[in-house]
């Protein structure tokens, strides 16, 4: 797939988080909860509060309501706990889906995406069924700017852990393992560099094309996966 055909992808998806702000607000107060919870309210001491703060800050979410969530969660005590717990599964036409949920009831959770996979003609798998065919990374997506030394930016990023670079047409690319997101995430955030994307993704190792007529049918299905309350992220490898 070229740059300029990723970059479009990437404004793609940006509109349409910004479209469904309430949602994915709702998503990310859920997550910060849960971090406070596994770690306490001080972002300085919980590193996973703190990768959650710039994941809502790279989703617009307004500093405010940041600090709102992390103080009803520091006053909640142990009344509502939430759990981890990844589904996998195949869609409609055969596009390979892992599904990132975070809930506080796991029956719940497993009965409605088991319906939505069933309902659109997909199967839900059991653990392994689908991940073998990606590969966990810590993805960054920079914009491109006259104030950036491309060469200068690589060596940054090795230095500090990445293991990939790739330059496109309107954007630098890098990955790196999962260990090193919180400091390559840090890094780039004191350097002010403008991150478009910065998160751990299930990355495809192997596509499935879809057919014109099947990505309707295929959109419909992740549309009610990422609405539904106890999904945070929904990765698959259709390629259209």
């Amino acid at each position: 797939m070229s740059g300029h055909s990723k970059w479009a992808n990437i404004k793609r998806r940006k509109e349409a988080v910004d479209g469904k702000k309430a949602q994915i607000y709702s998503k990310l107060g859920v997550e910060l909860t849960a971090a406070v919870k596994q770690g306490g309210p001080d972002p300085v001491v919980n590193a996973k509060l703190r990768d959650v703060i710039a994941k809502a800050k790279s989703n617009n979410m307004p500093n405010d309501n940041i600090q709102r969530c992390i103080q009803k969660a520091a006053g909640m005590g142990s009344g509502t706990n939430y759990e981890e717990i990844t589904y996998e599964g195949f869609g409609p036409c055969g596009v390979a889906v892992i599904v990132d949920s975070l809930t506080d009831n796991k029956n719940r959770a497993a009965a409605d995406i088991r319906c939505i996979f069933d309902r659109s003609g997909g199967s839900m798998g059991q653990s392994g069924s689908v991940g073998y065919m990606f590969e966990k990374k810590a993805v960054f997506i920079i914009e491109k700017s006259s104030t950036i030394d491309e060469d200068e930016l690589m060596m940054e990023a090795l230095d500090n852990g990445a293991s990939d670079f790739e330059t496109e047409e309107e954007f630098y690319e890098i990955t790196a393992l999962p260990t090193d997101f919180s400091r390559l995430r840090e890094f780039f955030e004191t350097k002010g560099y403008n991150m478009i994307e910065a998160e751990i993704k299930m990355v495809p190792t192997m596509k499935k094309e879809l057919k014109e007529e099947e990505i309707e049918k295929f959109e419909t299905f992740l549309d009610k996966l990422e609405s539904n309350d106890d999904v945070q992220n929904v990765w698959h490898n259709a390629d259209y």
